[in-house]
């Protein structure tokens, strides 16, 4: 590894002996967290929020398990409102709804992911044939950069898994608007390596930062800035001379945004001998169940491999797996959790119908799609009052708030 000239080196503070965060893969592990974050939901979440500290300590920390769908948005609002009033705890309950967001921006323009695929095939058909890009593109991965703040995080994302949502956004800034680098290369870095890995919320924030999501706008790394919310651990002066400048950043060139499709439609229960197959896109059927579903069995289906056309990090393919058998365990019929589509056809054979969560757009659907057999996927009522707002930015979403919100059950969360 290129040693990092001292000049970038991170300022030695004892806050930067914190301990790196652990991701334990059981749906009471996420639940813990919660519990333990709720106390912070509220004026501290939003005072705090945006500092990205040795530890995480300002933030919940609860994207891996809300990524896939073992803790739910609903229980995690449900919970915060029991301790807060929707005024204290606005900007918690935004940021959980604005996942919601985006995954209705995407699922309405599915296009839009398989702009992302072919992109990502032409960046990396240029890495083949660029020899400097090619270099630029592993010194990035690896942290060589020279950038210290950009670097630690690259460090921090591959040994844990995991980013705080600033810190994401600076990476892509500086991976784009100083680096040069294709976003699609930078997309594809984050979700071999992220264990909330999300098609839409990663595809989506790499081209907010970008300025193709909100046309004409991108996020600038400013160094005054990483500096305020790091706790000064990188020196601005220093910093400043390695980042693009913010007035020279301009916006990266795309096509308009497709016109949005229609919500899908919701699907009533059938009725029989059912086969509850459950997914790494959503692994707590508390919807079905309350809807009455009573399955004769419950499998899950994972495609981690379905993230890239590179190698997925070791921690993801394992996190994924276990959360995954951690979903199934809990059932009275346990059958596989698997990556592998006949197993899965050998399983539902025993059922009349096969019920799955609805998978929104993304590689798990790409995957689901793919089975040989059929399924019946009802959609969440989270989803289902959320989607339909989501034809521009996320204003018109965030007035729906209070009707989101009312989906929530009212015993959700215990």
């Amino acid at each position: 590894m290129l040693q990092r000239p001292t000049l970038w080196r991170m300022k030695d503070t004892p806050a930067n002996t914190a301990p790196a965060l652990t991701f334990t893969p059981t749906r009471a592990a996420g639940l813990e967290r919660l519990e333990a974050f709720l106390p912070r939901a509220g004026r501290a979440y939003a005072d705090g929020r945006n500092h990205d500290l040795p530890g995480h300590p300002h933030v919940s920390s609860m994207s891996p398990w809300l990524a896939h769908r073992a803790i739910t948005e609903a229980e995690m609002a449900g919970r915060i409102l029991d301790r807060f009033g929707p005024a204290t705890a606005e900007k918690m309950l935004s940021e959980i709804v604005w996942r919601a967001y985006f995954k209705g921006w995407l699922e309405r323009r599915p296009s839009t992911w398989t702009d992302y695929k072919r992109g990502l095939k032409g960046a990396r058909d240029r890495l083949a044939t660029s020899s400097g890009l090619r270099r630029a593109w592993e010194e990035a991965c690896g942290g060589t950069t020279g950038i210290a703040p950009f670097d630690d995080w690259a460090a921090e994302l591959v040994n844990t898994g995991y980013l705080h949502n600033h810190a994401r956004m600076w990476f892509a800034s500086i991976w784009m608007h100083t680096l040069r680098l294709p976003w699609e290369l930078g997309a594809d870095f984050f979700l071999r390596h992220l264990l909330d890995g999300d098609a839409a919320s990663n595809t989506l924030s790499w081209r907010w930062v970008a300025g193709l999501h909100t046309k004409g706008r991108p996020y600038p790394a400013r160094a005054s800035n990483i500096a305020k919310f790091t706790g000064d651990r990188y020196d601005a002066r220093d910093l400043g001379h390695r980042l693009t400048p913010s007035g020279e950043i301009e916006a990266l060139d795309g096509p308009p945004h497709p016109d949005p499709q229609a919500v899908p439609d919701d699907v009533p229960l059938p009725s029989g001998r059912i086969g509850l197959l459950l997914h790494e896109d959503d692994l707590h059927p508390d919807y079905l169940l309350a809807r009455g579903l009573e399955p004769a069995g419950t499998a899950a289906f994972i495609a981690p491999a379905g993230r890239s056309p590179l190698t997925i990090a070791s921690h993801v393919t394992h996190f994924t797996t276990a959360l995954a058998q951690n979903a199934v365990s809990r059932a009275d019929a346990q059958g596989p959790v698997t990556t592998d589509g006949e197993e899965i056809a050998a399983w539902a054979k025993d059922f009349d119908h096969i019920v799955t969560p609805y998978a929104p757009t993304g590689w798990l659907r790409d995957a689901l799609d793919d089975l040989p057999l059929q399924t019946h996927r009802p959609l969440r009522d989270w989803d289902a009052a959320a989607w339909p707002q989501a034809t521009a930015g996320f204003f018109k979403v965030k007035k729906k708030i209070p009707d989101i919100l009312d989906t929530i059950p009212s015993d959700c969360g215990h």
